[in-house]
């Protein structure tokens, strides 16, 4: 199950919650102050590797080269 983020429109406190897929839509209410007026956060996506150029990022992170040793 993923970690969504959330903000609360009335205190402003910023909480995760772990829901489901199929609850994806639904918001919860605020932990701090129990407000129903909450909205989810956009979230930066976890990258792996590099952008080198010719090389995967799998790869790249496992020696100088770009190979396994």
């Amino acid at each position: 199950m993923p970690f969504y983020e959330y903000r609360c429109n009335e205190c402003g406190a910023e909480f995760e919650k772990m829901l489901r897929f199929s609850e994806a839509d639904q918001l919860p209410a605020c932990p701090q102050c129990q407000s129903p007026q909450t909205r989810k956060k956009l979230s930066a996506v976890a990258s792996f590797g590099s952008s080198d150029s010719g090389s995967s990022g799998y790869a790249s992170s496992c020696s100088p080269r770009g190979g396994f040793s």
